[in-house]
């Protein structure tokens, strides 16, 4: 806990937006990193609750109240300490992650909830800025050899278990640069790749090695990877989907992380004259979720004439619904930074067609409502809406089908590969992360990868000091 009163005396503050129209003119990090003494106050508010169900709300099983008195008293090296024994990457969540905690903390069932997120990005900073977060390779080497294939959150999160645990461990990535969905999908508005690069020293200088621009199944066959003791497949679901309507094959209709990783990419220097571009087009985002937020962020950003986002579901409830209690997460309302940067949202609606000659010109729309079955449009209610750019962010449906079938392995009928204890068909492969689980949060990625860490070492050394989900820090070979 904080401070036994702090919860009273002190209100929720949330971290500081810069002006939107300041922060519409670039890609930099739309908040402003918390300062120790707004954190160390905030931290204050947790509350002597007895059971801290934002243990069980937390995908990691983070010991929110230890790090959170220990901020409070301005222990931050303690802090971090504590907060790296669950979580691999503290920068990353603290600044990315929808804080599901946050939604089981004590302090929210009669009032507002303590500001976890925030806490936990100051911690990593502070420790950045104090010289605690250096290279710790592991003191003994076992003499195995494990593949990662991947470098997104479950992929880093993973090799960073394996290796303490005393494997040499190999990233193999097909990009440029590793970071994954981290580096290629998310803005960089909402997480700057210097944070990812900073982490990324620090990882191979204790031993990790990254071969970027190879394509597993092609570059590095079967064959080679069968030389290693083990191998994990961290690849995501990657293979989005789809519209099956008329006008789908018109140019112009994108999907969302075509979109979005241009963007990044320009960003970091590598431009594409054939990225798709929102700049004074009317653009509209199919898909209401975070992803699709990020298209109207970054939409915005390009200066588009207008952004509307349709979401087939209707208006969720901006309170918690009664059907929804603590400490779940609720469906309720968001409205994200990129929102409030300006959009026309639009609930309840289906997209029934896609209008041009050559290019997309419109988009065709329906009311709708839910059945058991699915969407039933309603009759009267269809639309026409201006579009010069359609960003689809309807989610996804499994890990791509190509490089699984390469490997020898099976995909479960979601798309999905591996089963409930991260095993696949083939003995010494493994799976984590969204390549495993499906589209989800980054912060069940790295949950995944650290879990799926463990099972690879029982593996391989027939027992394992790797914690499992909340269970603390590692002990030293």
């Amino acid at each position: 806990m904080g401070k036994p009163t702090g919860f009273v005396e002190y209100d929720r503050v949330d971290v500081i937006l810069r002006p939107v129209e300041e922060r519409l003119g670039d890609y930099r990090q739309v908040a402003l990193t918390p300062t120790a003494e707004d954190a160390r106050v905030q931290a204050a508010r947790c509350m002597d609750c007895g059971i801290p169900f934002c243990h069980s709300g937390c995908p990691l099983g983070n010991l929110i109240p230890d790090w959170n008195d220990l901020a409070y008293q301005g222990r931050w090296a303690e802090a971090y300490e504590r907060l790296r024994e669950t979580n691999n990457f503290p920068e990353f969540t603290g600044q990315i992650c929808p804080a599901p905690c946050e939604s089981a903390c004590v302090a929210g069932i009669g009032g507002e909830a303590v500001s976890i997120e925030q806490v936990e990005w100051a911690i990593a900073e502070e420790a950045y800025r104090g010289g605690g977060v250096e290279p710790r390779p592991p003191v003994k080497r076992t003499g195995k050899h494990v593949a990662v294939i991947g470098s997104g959150p479950a992929g880093l999160a993973c090799a960073d278990q394996l290796n303490q645990a005393g494997h040499r461990v190999v990233v193999f990535e097909r990009a440029p640069r590793p970071g994954g969905l981290l580096r290629y999908g998310i803005p960089d508005f909402k997480l700057e790749k210097w944070v990812i690069d900073r982490r990324l020293d620090v990882m191979e200088a204790e031993g990790i090695r990254f071969v970027c621009g190879v394509e597993v199944g092609t570059d590095v066959g079967r064959d080679e990877l069968d030389m290693y003791d083990a191998v994990v497949l961290c690849t995501g679901s990657t293979v989005p989907r789809d519209l099956s309507i008329s006008g789908r094959d018109l140019s112009g209709v994108h999907f969302a992380m075509e979109f979005l990783g241009a963007q990044n990419r320009q960003v970091a220097g590598i431009p594409d004259e054939d990225a798709p571009s929102a700049a004074g087009k009317h653009v509209v985002v199919i898909g209401g979720g975070d992803t699709g937020s990020d298209c109207v962020g970054t939409a915005n950003r390009q200066g588009a004439a207008s952004v509307t986002q349709f979401e087939v579901l209707a208006t969720p409830p901006v309170a918690r619904p009664d059907h929804q209690p603590w400490p779940y997460m609720p469906m309720v309302l968001k409205t994200t930074s990129s929102h409030k940067e300006g959009v026309q949202r639009e609930w309840s609606v289906l997209t029934t067609s896609f209008g041009g000659n050559g290019h997309v010109e419109s988009v065709t729309t329906m009311r709708a409502e839910r059945t058991e079955s699915g969407f039933r449009p309603l009759k009267g209610t269809e639309e026409v809406w201006p579009a010069e750019l359609v960003l689809l962010a309807v989610g996804y449906t499994g890990t791509e089908h190509g490089l699984v079938a390469k490997l020898g392995l099976e995909r479960g009928p979601h798309g999905t590969v591996g089963g409930d204890a991260y095993t696949t068909n083939r003995p010494g492969y493994f799976a984590a992360g969204d390549a495993r689980r499906g589209q989800s949060l980054v912060v069940w990625a790295i949950s995944e990868g650290r879990e799926a860490a463990s099972v690879v070492d029982v593996y391989l050394e027939g027992q394992s000091q790797l914690p499992t989900k909340g269970e603390g820090d590692l002990p030293r070979r």
